[in-house]
């Protein structure tokens, strides 16, 4: 083999490492979360992390007189943008209430948040589209199904 073709393998291989480790750390809603537990939280955010795959918003509740921080999971970066959510829509320290489901591991303070309503009522939804998560009807992208015969 002479030197480009083992360069070339080289680079090939690294390619494929890391799109195989950013497909690995993307997960359906099924692999993770429970449609069966849905949630409800209301705290303020005390951190926000806008990266991909997922958003995550932190926020600190209260349960039994103790502080409990979750980790709540939003759509990716590109899918909220495209809704008109940014970075900057919900700032650190802002009181929340979060519907979602959440995991499967209920030991975990871990959920797949779907709607964000801030205490004067506007709401956000935040959930990823197509990922398996329950049709609920909080997902704007999802299309009304007919009856049959309609």
């Amino acid at each position: 083999m002479n030197v480009r073709t083992t360069i070339g393998i080289v680079v090939l291989g690294a390619g494929l490492v890391l799109a195989g480790r950013s497909v690995m750390a993307h997960h359906a809603f099924g692999a993770e979360f429970d449609p069966n537990a849905p949630i409800r939280l209301q705290g303020k955010v005390v951190r926000i992390e806008w990266v991909n795959p997922h958003t995550w918003i932190h926020v600190e509740t209260v349960k039994d007189g103790k502080p409990e921080v979750w980790m709540v999971e939003g759509g990716t970066p590109n899918t909220l943008l495209r809704r008109g959510i940014t970075k900057d829509t919900v700032a650190v320290g802002t009181e929340l209430i979060i519907d979602g489901y959440q995991t499967k591991d209920h030991s975990l303070k871990r959920a797949n948040g779907r709607d964000v309503t801030f205490l004067d009522g506007r709401k956000l939804f935040m959930g990823s589209s197509g990922t398996g998560a329950p049709k609920d009807g909080r997902d704007p992208t999802e299309v009304p199904r007919k009856p049959p015969g309609q």
